[in-house]
């Protein structure tokens, strides 16, 4: 057995030698690769396919329906029920207030937020594929949703005037008016269940990758503003209208300020010392999370002492502190939503819909890969969607991960969504036993526990000096997110933010970065030559480098930066060409002209003269003064042929231009033009273009658009850049495998 001491491990160097002809892709079509032969299915041949049913093809379809019916059999009670059971518990305390809280958020009565906090999280738990997160009503989503509900049954609608006598007395009828607004709520969140089903039965997951975290957070950041304002009247204990749509947070804010005088002061010390309990007791689970066995649950404390508070002193009667007031027991009857506001509420039932599911399955991408298990997007579209649809005709509003409940949930030793099965057993609980305890609870404590959990929101502003330092282009997704969800609202400025982060796409394949490549002595890289000492260009060959795609949206900046970084323009190559070519073509008239003259005096010489230039001939030193014209004559002609080599020079000391594709994805019919039109072009100047390092795919797509043809054939193209610079040094060599030779300059060999 071989041995190998330190110092020889430590020394020794993998080595990388390949020796092997120059090829081309031509020779590697015809005789290195050869495709696999694939009898093409019919129609008919597929339709079979896809809907032929068997027993195992349904096992697995119902498995991927019913995820639960995969780990519920093999559930480990002794290691995961005591954790589960802890979790659901302290979960479910916590999805009581923010249930109740939430449902002001929604423009409903806080009821049916403590519906939506039990039918969903129980429909999850079957359906779902994340172990770890908690559904059920979220700030942002409320949010939304309270917008579509005021805009749709706004409070001029239920103004009721009475005339007494001269006096006439408005007032406004709350009961319809909520019921209204329940109506819309439930329409809403069943359309959104709709689009959510579809989306996942086609395979839709994909549309939260448009959503990115700049764009999510800076939204989230906005909703934060929007649900801070919009919770500020019921803090304060003041009465103002509701807002929606473009500027509603400025409107609020104003409506705020001008009703500022009218301050519930009860109202506002209860809501100011709530919030102040609340972040102290949220700071020290943070801080003694690893301590403490289970968190503090301060929100349910704040919810049972203010309530018993409220309850002891009559807040309402005696300081006219608004309260949660009438809790029906038990559940609601399944009905039937009303149809009738579908066809206004589908611009909204998509945004929430696609904003829903990306908060859920972002967070539930965070647990699965903390925890090591994979979760489906789809499945994930299609659990949320039957969440909403199933909730929607049990009175329920539309719901989403919650972030805050997801990490209690998490931390405090969730294992599984029997977790999120026993939280919901909790809110049943309540609503079908003592929900009638809450409803002296205050508005205002309901108010600071919103506020309190949007600290984490806000604390989102400290992006923007990370992302100043590290990305502009991703500051500027945020804050476009931003400003946009505050002006004209979390509808359309997601609109807005989505269409921003698209154009920033096309914005960097339009500012791609243009480089000539260096080799790197001994080796087969290839770098930038202004980046890197190193790198050395080869003689009489230029490497263009382009980190993009082509398309019709940059092709002209491609060959803009080819024509400027390889300093070979063909269209100013050309000009000077003709350029010399006039010049030339002057000098050579100006020349005939001057023999032409001496042609004419020869002739009008007299006979006197002809006979003294006979005379001259036969004298020696006359001789010798022709010749000496014979000779300017001679220096003329020779001066004229230097010229004309001197055209026939190259215009420039470049012979080659090879093209990295190596960052090249794709090409279309418009990039795929332009790049055969420039080829041409330095044809015409014998400068010879090749491509190196072109992918397969895009291969594929230069065939299928017709680029080879006349003198572009696919002997241009080489697997790599090394290959294509060998080429060119040794052009007299016939590339292929005929190309071989001993010495290593000559083979592909890399070392």
């Amino acid at each position: 057995m071989e041995h190998v001491t330190e110092e020889e491990d430590a020394s020794s160097t993998l080595m990388y030698f390949v020796e092997r002809p120059v090829y081309n892709e031509e020779y590697i079509g015809t005789q290195l690769l050869h495709r696999k032969e694939k009898q093409p299915k019919t129609i008919k041949e597929k339709l079979t396919e896809e809907f032929r049913c068997s027993s195992r093809k349904a096992k697995s379809l119902i498995f991927s329906f019913l995820p639960i019916l995969t780990w519920l059999p093999s559930y480990p009670v002794k290691q995961y029920l005591f954790g589960d059971i802890v979790s659901g518990l302290s979960t479910g305390v916590m999805q009581l207030p923010q249930g109740l809280a939430y449902a002001l958020l929604a423009a409903v009565p806080p009821v049916y937020g403590l519906y939506s906090s039990f039918y969903p999280v129980l429909l999850y738990t079957f359906f779902g594929t994340s172990r770890h997160i908690s559904i059920g009503t979220f700030a942002v989503i409320s949010l939304m949703i309270g917008g579509v509900a005021v805009r749709e049954a706004p409070d001029s609608a239920f103004e009721i005037h009475a005339t007494n006598g001269s006096n006439t007395t408005s007032f406004l009828d709350t009961e319809a008016r909520d019921a209204k607004r329940v109506q819309v709520a439930v329409a809403l969140t069943f359309l959104v269940g709709i689009i959510q089903i579809c989306f996942g039965l086609l395979r839709f997951g994909f549309v939260a990758i448009y959503l990115t975290e700049p764009l999510v957070r800076g939204f989230t950041t906005a909703a934060a503003v929007h649900v801070f304002v919009s919770q500020l009247k019921y803090l304060l204990g003041i009465k103002t209208r509701r807002f929606s749509g473009s500027l509603s947070v400025v409107y609020s804010f104003i409506a705020v300020l001008k009703n500022i005088g009218t301050t519930n002061v009860a109202a506002i010390v209860l809501g100011l010392t709530c919030i102040v309990f609340l972040v102290a007791i949220k700071e020290v689970n943070d801080r003694f999370k690893k301590k403490l066995p289970v968190p503090i649950p301060a929100e349910i404390i704040v919810v049972i002492i203010s309530t018993g508070v409220s309850y002891g002193i009559q807040l309402f009667e005696k300081y006219e502190v608004e309260v949660v007031g009438k809790i029906p027991s038990g559940l609601l009857p399944p009905a039937v939503p009303n149809f009738s506001f579908i066809a206004n509420l589908i611009t909204d039932a998509i945004a929430i819909a696609v904003v829903g599911f990306s908060m859920a399955v972002s967070m539930a991408k965070i647990f699965a890969l903390k925890h090591g298990y994979t979760v489906n997007g789809n499945q994930e579209l299609i659990a949320l969607g039957v969440c909403n649809f199933v909730g929607s005709f049990f009175q329920t509003f539309t719901v989403t991960c919650s972030m805050s409940r997801s990490l209690v949930q998490e931390s405090t030793g969730g294992k599984t969504q029997i977790a999120g099965l026993l939280s919901s057993l909790v809110v049943l609980l309540v609503v079908v036993a003592v929900g009638f305890l809450f409803q002296p609870l205050p508005q205002t404590v309901l108010a600071a526990i919103v506020m309190a959990n949007l600290i984490g929101m806000f604390k989102q502003f400290r992006d923007i000096p990370s992302l100043w330092r590290t990305s502009r282009i991703e500051l500027a997704i945020w804050l476009v997110a931003f400003a946009a969800s505050v002006l004209l609202g979390l509808d359309y400025g997601l609109l807005v933010a989505v269409g921003f982060a698209i154009l920033t796409v096309i914005y960097r394949t339009q500012s791609p970065k243009h480089s000539i490549l260096g080799q790197i002595p001994d080796t087969g890289m290839y770098c930038d030559t202004e980046e890197y000492e190193e790198a050395t260009e080869r003689v009489g060959i230029k490497i263009f480098h382009s980190n993009s795609s082509i398309y019709f949206a940059n092709s002209d900046l491609y060959i803009n930066g080819l024509k400027e970084k390889t300093g070979v323009d063909p269209a100013k190559l050309q000009a000077m060409r003709k350029a010399m070519e006039k010049k030339r073509r002057k000098a050579t008239e100006a020349q005939n002209q001057i023999v032409l003259h001496e042609r004419q005096a020869v002739v009008k010489l007299t006979e006197d003269e002809e006979m003294s230039i006979k005379h001259e001939l036969a004298d020696p030193e006359a001789h010798t003064g022709h010749q000496g014209n014979g000779q300017f004559a001679a220096v003329k002609m020779d001066s004229d042929s230097e010229e004309a080599q001197s055209f026939l020079e190259p215009l420039t000391n470049v012979h080659s231009i090879i093209l990295d594709f190596t960052p090249v994805n794709f090409i279309d019919s418009v990039g795929a033009k332009a790049l055969k039109s420039v080829i041409k072009e330095y044809n015409e100047i014998d400068v010879k273009v090749f491509i190196g390092g072109c992918s397969r795919s895009v291969l594929a797509d230069l065939i299928r658009l017709d680029f080879f043809s006349g003198s572009i054939t696919r002997e241009l193209l080489f697997p790599s850049v090394h290959d294509a610079v060998l080429y060119c040094q040794h052009k007299t060599s016939p590339p292929g495998a005929e190309s071989r030779a001993d010495d290593a300059s000559l083979t592909g060999g890399e070392q």
